[in-house]
């Protein structure tokens, strides 16, 4: 009877291992990278690109949407999102640090916070961020993205004044300055 107990336990314990595995290996959520160089600068972000997959995206949570207004949101999937400097800049109007930080985001219709955080290392990163990490807070204006992008994708551009990390999806792009 023990024995054959124990050899349930391994089997679905075997199973479990298999499937974290897989999942790890072959995410849904593919790993993107995004990446700028200029006169010295370098700008890196790793993050996890979800799929939009006909639901809505963001909005309110009462109807349904994935990333609701107001409520933190990892910025991606799997793994928290990462932005990396090796230089000082302005991030946002605010000065950081050279270093490697997590980046989370409380999205709203008209105004999204954007927060870098000292935990840059967490995966599966589902539960509030502890806010006596953060270093930096930003806000920036939502802007009207058309064509729809099916899959969250996180890129630099760059104009006249300065650097922009862009963070697009469905409908949505929200850029941050960067000088």
């Amino acid at each position: 009877m023990i024995k054959n107990i124990l050899k349930i336990i391994g089997g679905l314990l075997a199973v479990a291992v298999v499937y974290v595995a897989y999942m790890i290996l072959f995410p849904v959520s593919p790993k993107g990278e995004a990446n700028f160089e200029a006169d010295g600068l370098s700008l890196k972000v790793e993050y996890h690109r979800p799929y939009k997959k006909g639901r809505l995206i963001f909005g309110e949570e009462k109807d349904g949407a994935l990333v609701p207004y107001g409520k933190y949101w990892r910025t991606g999937a799997n793994a928290n999102t990462t932005f990396e400097t090796n230089k000082d800049i302005l991030f946002g109007g605010y000065e950081l640090a050279a270093g490697k930080y997590g980046l989370y985001t409380f999205p709203s219709e008209n105004a999204w916070t954007i927060t870098l955080s000292s935990k840059n290392d967490i995966f599966f990163a589902v539960s509030q961020p502890d806010p006596k990490m953060d270093v930096l807070k930003t806000r920036a204006r939502p802007q009207k993205l058309d064509p729809e992008l099916e899959q969250f994708s996180i890129d630099f551009s760059q104009d006249s004044t300065n650097i922009n990390l862009n963070l697009k999806w469905d409908r949505t792009m929200v850029s941050i300055p960067i000088e």
